[in-house]
């Protein structure tokens, strides 16, 4: 389990208001159905009303009505749900000690229960709640249930019918597709939240995937982002321990971006730019003439998702070799480029057995990219460089510059899964003595404190731990160690802190000297990981030697046996 997720499980529970269940039920339901009605454009219909001498209404009448009754229909299942959960909490809970063993039991339950529902929300409302649910899930500060459930909305996508498909591909590209296209797969090979992919072949020869964007997504996402927001400001009223206005605006800034396919193929060509040396790594080409802000082509390219463990045991490609790759295309993105993947969960992320190394990973869906501020990006290598040490005082002062002093203690667990004054190696587990006093410490912390302190984070710091989360699920699954991950940010956290920066300005002996001093420390702290990487060295040689002593031992006694049975 993350580090978070352990620190909001050991923190003490939240208050639950008493509430007056059907009258909040109604007041939200009439409120949403208000918004509803508020945010669907009825134009048309306005223009219908004061004009009945028309024979008929106008050609997009049918569109908007039916628009408005599935808004309705929508938001009103969202804040339903919304509402029984907030009843449930407080039915469950009522009267319970928030300190006993059956808080925390029925605690749970409620979770669990809650979860299915918001998953069941998600999936019965499609589009832009199953993003917001996966956006959820990666993110990662929410109880583990959650988590659990939302996660799986990562393999939910139902495809859109090819005819709406078609009708966008000729508004895009004209009547006659057949110009365009040699032969267009009408079943897609992949379906998102926003999108589907169909494999097609161009007039060329040379095979292409396709993204199409699914229609009428502008007025859907600004009907269905007011919604969330309400029912954001609406769980804060209820639960003030629960401040979530940070995370809808998070999410509906990450989806204007992905609703811009034209966007998203810059993304794509700077990051192959950026990974042009990097033969473990490809990013599929854009095809410029066949690209607009609704529709993506670029090349086709075969492979499997990363956490496929049987495709890779098939190919014969080791998983460990595959997770650490991963870990070093975003630890360079994160520490030395600074334009970071938003959401490389492994539907995005392809295992191709092509490559110098016995295989590549194809990099797809770049449409949420962050860049990051550039001082932000040093900070956070400084930051790194500080857990590297241990150095408490300095992880204070980043902490304070990033917004979240009063919380400083907690980022080396959060990222590291080591308390501020731990003496365990990097990667190494807490010893009893400091999960026992870590323990005692999360006593007084609240999950107001939790929403705090992701409010007053920078939007990069978000972005940074979105992809973390996504990228420790999906080491989990290849079944690499996390040290794996700990080690190769440390590594490049120093790359990018003391890569080659050109200077405006200053005499060149100055300069000399600067460089030179950033050199010595940057041969200080890569000797210190070092040290950490041998540290993992031995251990590994350890378990291996272990592995060999066990199958000598157990072979050795079948001979035995053997003997002693032919005897």
């Amino acid at each position: 389990m993350p580090p978070l997720e352990d620190l909001l499980r050991a923190m003490k529970p939240p208050r639950i208001p008493k509430l007056p269940a059907k009258a909040k039920a109604s007041l939200l339901l009439l409120t949403a159905t208000g918004l509803t009605f508020q945010a669907a454009s009825a134009s048309d219909l306005l223009s219908f009303a004061r004009h009945p001498s028309l024979a008929s209404p106008p050609s997009n009448f049918d569109s908007e009505v039916g628009a408005l009754i599935d808004g309705v229909v929508r938001s009103s299942r969202a804040v339903s749900t919304i509402a029984i959960t907030v009843v449930d909490y407080e039915l469950s809970l009522r009267g319970l000690s928030r300190d006993s063993e059956d808080y925390f039991r029925k605690l749970s339950e409620v979770h669990s229960r809650s979860a299915k529902r918001i998953l069941r929300l998600c999936e019965a409302n499609k589009g832009f709640y199953v993003k917001a649910g996966q956006f959820v899930a990666a993110i990662r500060q929410v109880p583990e249930e959650y988590i659990s459930k939302l996660s799986s909305l990562q393999d939910k996508a139902v495809p859109c019918s090819f005819k709406a498909i078609r009708d966008v591909l000729i508004n895009n590209f004209g009547q006659d597709l057949s110009c365009k296209f040699c032969s267009f797969d009408e079943v897609p090979i992949a379906a998102a939240s926003i999108a589907q992919v169909h494999h097609a072949v161009l007039k060329d020869s040379h095979e292409v995937a396709v993204k199409v964007q699914y229609p009428g997504l502008d007025r859907q996402m600004k009907l269905d982002t007011m919604i969330m927001s309400f029912l954001s400001k609406s769980i804060t009223w209820l639960f003030p321990e629960y401040r979530f206005d940070w995370l809808v605006g998070e999410f509906v800034k990450a989806i204007s971006l992905e609703l811009d396919f034209i966007q998203e193929g810059k993304n794509a060509e700077r990051t192959a730019k950026n990974f042009i040396s990097n033969d473990k790594v490809k990013v599929p080409k854009v095809v410029w003439e066949l690209t607009t802000s609704q529709v993506l082509t670029m090349e086709f390219c075969r492979g499997n998702k990363v956490d496929d463990s049987e495709y890779l045991a098939k190919m014969g490609i080791d998983p460990t070799k595959v997770a650490r790759a991963l870990v070093e295309v975003f630890a360079e993105m994160i520490f030395v480029h600074g334009f970071v993947h938003g959401d490389p969960h492994p539907g995005n992320i392809l295992v191709s057995p092509e490559g110098k190394s016995g295989f590549c990973l194809v990099i797809l869906d770049h449409g949420i990219y962050k860049q990051l501020d550039e001082q932000f990006r040093m900070d956070y290598c400084e930051l790194w460089k500080a857990l590297i040490f241990s150095d408490s005082a300095r992880v204070q002062q980043l902490s304070e510059r990033f917004g979240v002093g009063k919380y400083s203690r907690y980022f080396p667990l959060i990222l590291t899964g080591r308390t501020i004054d731990s003496k365990s190696a990097l990667g190494e587990a807490m010893s009893v003595e400091e999960k026992r006093k870590l323990k005692k410490d999360l006593k007084s912390l609240r999950m107001e404190d939790v929403s705090s302190f992701m409010e007053a984070l920078p939007s990069d710091f978000l972005i940074v731990i979105r992809a973390d989360g996504l990228l420790r699920a999906t080491i989990r699954k290849l079944r690499a160690s996390q040290r794996v991950r700990l080690l190769t940010y440390a590594r490049f956290a120093l790359y990018g802190l003391f890569q080659e920066r050109t200077t405006q300005s200053g005499s060149a002996a100055a300069g000399f000297f600067s460089k030179l001093r950033r050199s010595l420390n940057y041969l200080q702290l890569r000797a210190a990981l070092g040290v950490l990487e041998l540290l993992s060295w031995m251990e590994r040689t350890r378990r291996l030697l272990f592995e060999i002593v066990n199958l000598l031992y157990v072979t050795a006694g079948q001979f035995v046996r053997g003997l002693y049975l032919t005897s």
